[in-house]
């Protein structure tokens, strides 16, 4: 959501003064990248390596469109008039996150995509490895393509999240 903060930022708010929207928003541009950046170290410092099996992989770029235009096309032009409109768009925020985490939509991140990195949900086959079958992994990668039957080492980020250097 670091764009959304980087724009509310710049755009300000006649409402909730500069001392205190600028930090929120320094602080939820910062934190979310911050935290990731030493998942993966911590990660890559672990050497928490897993071998992925490929089934079927689809490419995910139409995610960031959706994030676009779910997350920051309405709440760029939300106005933050008044305690009721500040509450509202809290809310709804709160609302997205919990959609987004829910449907395991999480990982999108525009630095990702800036970094050359494409997102890939991937079914691994039934009995290449002792993750298959329970459920789709995320692999974030800058392979233009996954192919089937194709077999990768990804570092471990979450249980459904890896990332490959």
């Amino acid at each position: 959501m670091s764009p959304l903060f980087l724009l509310w930022a710049i755009r300000g708010s006649s409402f909730v003064p500069d001392k205190y929207l600028l930090t929120v928003c320094a602080v939820m541009l910062v934190l979310p990248n911050l935290f990731l950046g030493l998942r993966i170290r911590a990660a890559i410092g672990a050497n928490d390596k897993r071998e992925i099996a490929v089934a079927v992989a689809e490419d995910h770029r139409d995610h960031l469109l959706v994030y676009l235009f779910s997350m920051l096309l309405p709440f760029y032009a939300a106005e933050l008039r008044n305690e009721r409109d500040v509450a509202a768009v809290l809310v709804a925020l709160a609302f997205i996150v919990f959609l987004f985490w829910h449907l395991n939509l999480h990982y999108m991140n525009v630095l990702f995509a800036a970094m050359g990195y494409r997102v890939f949900s991937v079914s691994p086959p039934p009995a290449s490895n002792a993750l298959s079958g329970r459920s789709g992994l995320v692999v974030i990668t800058r392979r233009p393509v996954l192919v089937s039957g194709e077999r990768l080492i990804a570092y471990r980020l979450s249980d459904t999240v890896y990332f490959e250097r």
